[in-house]
C-alpha cells in the first residue's frame, strides 16, 4: 500500500500529503519517542498522540512513511512546515491510537 492509497481511503484527515508514492508496509503504535526511535519500522505508518517537533525528527530518523496523529491531536504550523520540508505524510484522526492502527492494518491485509 502507498501513502496515496491511505489518502484515497478517506479514513483520516490529510494534514500533509508528503511523498505519496511511499510504501506503507507496517503499522506501528507507540507514544514513547525513545522506543519509536529504535523500533519504528522503515516504511511504517506510525500512529501516536505525540504531536511535537521531536515526533518528526524520530520519523525522519526511522524512515517512517507517515504519521497518524490520533485522539484529535494536531501539529502546529511550525511542525506542519517541517513535515512538508521532510516530505513526511501527516494525517490526523479523532480515533484512539489502537482503532486508527487497526484501520490501517485492515487496508494492508
Amino acid at each position: 500500500m502507498t501513502v496515496q492509497t491511505l489518502i484515497e481511503s478517506g479514513l483520516f484527515k490529510v494534514e500533509v500529503p508528503g511523498s505519496t508514492s511511499r510504501e506503507i508496509s507496517k503499522v506501528f503504535c507507540c507514544d514513547l519517542l525513545s522506543i519509536a526511535m529504535g523500533k519504528a519500522p522503515e516504511n511504517g505508518a506510525w500512529v501516536t498522540v505525540m504531536g511535537n517537533k521531536n515526533t518528526l525528527a524520530v520519523a525522519s530518523l526511522a524512515d517512517i512513511s507517515c504519521i497518524v496523529l490520533a485522539e484529535g491531536i494536531r501539529f502546529q504550523e511550525e511542525e506542519l512546515a517541517c513535515a512538508v520540508k521532510e516530505q513526511i505524510a501527516v494525517f490526523s484522526t479523532e480515533l484512539p491510537v489502537f482503532d486508527a492502527g487497526l484501520k490501517i492494518q485492515e487496508l494492508l491485509s
